[in-house]
C-alpha cells in the first residue's frame, strides 16, 4: 500500500480518467488562482522555489487547488513524498508510514506527508503524527475544507503554518475552461464550438470550484452529439440541463453552516429582509433542516426584538409549526415569511441583555436565600420563623403593586431589564419608569 501511495506521482497515463484528472496542472506556471499565495515572489511560491518547504495546512474550499499545490510541491521536491488520505487510513497505516520516515531521517532523507482531509482524522489520529512533525521525521502537508482552528488539534496547527487558500475567480475559471478546449490532454483534438457567454454561464455555475467547471464542461461534451462534420456544438440549452442545480458550498457540521446561519441572523438583526431572504434560502438550496432554520428564528425573536414586538415570538412559533406540519419544499414560504417579520420588527436586545447581566450576578456574587416576605408559608412552623411577613397581595392594593423588595438584599436597586425606546418597548419603557417612582415614592 505504501509504495502504491509514493508512486502516485509517477507513470500515469494522462490520457485517461476524469478530465479535472488529466489537466491537472504539474507546474506553477500551469497553476491557476491563489496569486496571493503562489505568484510571482509571494511566501509560498518563493519556499516551493527555494525547496524550503516546512510543515502546513493548505485551507480552503473544495476545487481551489490543494491536492494540485502538493503534487507540485513533490515534484520539485528533494525529498521522498507520501500522498495519504484521511479517508481510506487510520492509526495502523499512520504508524507504518512513520516508521518509514524516521527510517529515512536517520538515513538523511526528508520525507513530506501529504494528508487530505486531515480534518476527517480523530485527536488520536493526528496525535500519532506530532513527534514525528516535531523531531522532523516528516514535514506534514495537510488539506482541509474545514477551519483548521476548530479541526486540527492545536499542538500539530502550532506547529505548521496555514495558508488560505481562496475559491477561484470567475475569470480564473473562464481560463481554465478555454485551456480544457485547446489542451490535447482535454478537448484539443476535437472541434468544439462554445461560445462566451456559455464558458461564463458554465464559470458562474462552478463557484470558485475548478473540478467543477472542468466535470461540467465534459458533461456538456460528451452529452452532445457531433454534428455531420464531426463538430460538437454546445448550445445554451446543454448548458442549462448540465447545470439545472448548482451545488452550494455548504456542509451542515462545517464552519459554512454557522457562516451562512450568522449571516441570516445578522441580516434580520440589521434589518434587511433581501438579505435575510437571500441566505435562508441558501441553507434551503444546500439541504439545511427548515426546522433547524425556524428554531433559530425563534431565538432571534426574542433576543433580538424582545418586547420592541412580542408578536415576533408569535409569528417565529407559528413558522415552526408550518415547517413541522408542512415540510420542504412546501414551508420554505412561511420561513421567507417569518424571516422578512423579524427583519422589519423593531429592535431590542434588552431581555437578552437582562438575562445576561443576572446571569453574572448569580455566577460572581452569593446565593443569598430568598427575603422572608416573598417565602411561602405553607406550615405553622414556617410562618412562626416569619416566612411570608409582610408580604403584600398586589391585587388586593389600588396600584396593583407593593412597595416590598423582592431581590436579596445584596442586589437591592438592581437593574436587569432596562427597555429600549423601540416599538412598543417604548410603552414598556414609560411603565416601568412610572412604577420604579412610585417604589422609590415619587409619585408623579
Amino acid at each position: 500500500m505504501l509504495m502504491e501511495q509514493m508512486s502516485l506521482f509517477g507513470g500515469e497515463n494522462t490520457l485517461q480518467g476524469p478530465l479535472a484528472s488529466r489537466l491537472r496542472p504539474t507546474d506553477l506556471s500551469d497553476y491557476v488562482g491563489q496569486k496571493h499565495l503562489v505568484g510571482e515572489g509571494k511566501i509560498l511560491r518563493r519556499l516551493i522555489e527555494q525547496d524550503a518547504i516546512s510543515s502546513m495546512i493548505f485551507w480552503g474550499p473544495p476545487g481551489v487547488g490543494k491536492t494540485t499545490l502538493a503534487r507540485i510541491i513533490a515534484k520539485r521536491t528533494r525529498a521522498a513524498f507520501i500522498d495519504f488520505s484521511a479517508v481510506t487510513s487510520g492509526i495502523k497505516e499512520i504508524k507504518a508510514v512513520m516508521e518509514q520516515a524516521e527510517a529515512g531521517r536517520r538515513s538523511g532523507i526528508r520525507t513530506i506527508l501529504f494528508v487530505d482531509e486531515i480534518h476527517r482524522f480523530n485527536k488520536a489520529q493526528q496525535d500519532a503524527f506530532l513527534p514525528y512533525v516535531e523531531k522532523g521525521s516528516i514535514i506534514l502537508i495537510g488539506a482541509t475544507t474545514e477551519n483548521p482552528s476548530f479541526e486540527i488539534n492545536s499542538a500539530l496547527l502550532s506547529r505548521c503554518k496555514v495558508f488560505v487558500m481562496k475559491a477561484l475567480e470567475e475569470s480564473d475559471l473562464v481560463e481554465l475552461i478555454r485551456h480544457a478546449l485547446r489542451d490535447k490532454r482535454g478537448f484539443g483534438d476535437m472541434d468544439i464550438i462554445i461560445g462566451e457567454e456559455e464558458i461564463a454561464s458554465i464559470a458562474r455555475f462552478a463557484n470558485g470550484d475548478a473540478r467543477t467547471a472542468l466535470n461540467t464542461l465534459e458533461m456538456a461534451v460528451s452529452n452532445t452529439p457531433a454534428d455531420r462534420d464531426g463538430s460538437v456544438t454546445i448550445t445554451a440549452q446543454v448548458i442549462s440541463d448540465c447545470t439545472d442545480r448548482r451545488s452550494l458550498l455548504y456542509d451542515k457540521k462545517g464552519e459554512e453552516h454557522y457562516n451562512i446561519i450568522s449571516a441570516l441572523h445578522k441580516s434580520m438583526r440589521n434589518s434587511d429582509p433581501d438579505a435575510a431572504v437571500y441566505w435562508l434560502n441558501r441553507m434551503l438550496e444546500a439541504g439545511e433542516d427548515p426546522l433547524y432554520i425556524a428554531r433559530r428564528i425563534v431565538r432571534f425573536a426574542s433576543e433580538d426584538i424582545g418586547l420592541a414586538d412580542s408578536n415576533a415570538l408569535t409569528v417565529a412559533i407559528n413558522a415552526f409549526q408550518a415547517c413541522t406540519y408542512l415540510g420542504m419544499p412546501e414551508c420554505d414560504v412561511h420561513l421567507a415569511h417569518a424571516a422578512i417579520y423579524m427583519s422589519l420588527a423593531p429592535k431590542s436586545n434588552a431581555a437578552y441583555m437582562a438575562v445576561l447581566s443576572s446571569r453574572s450576578d448569580i455566577k460572581q456574587k452569593p446565593a443569598e436565600p430568598v427575603p422572608l416576605q416573598i417565602r411561602n408559608a405553607p406550615t405553622q412552623l414556617m410562618k412562626q420563623l416569619d416566612y411570608g411577613k409582610g408580604y403584600v397581595y398586589a391585587h388586593d392594593t389600588e396600584e396593583k403593586m407593593a412597595k416590598m423588595t423582592c431581590l436579596p438584599d445584596s442586589l437591592m436597586g438592581a437593574r436587569y431589564y432596562r427597555p429600549t425606546d423601540q416599538g412598543a418597548e417604548k410603552q414598556l419603557s414609560e411603565r416601568l419608569k412610572a412604577i420604579l417612582e412610585w417604589k422609590n415614592g415619587k409619585e408623579e
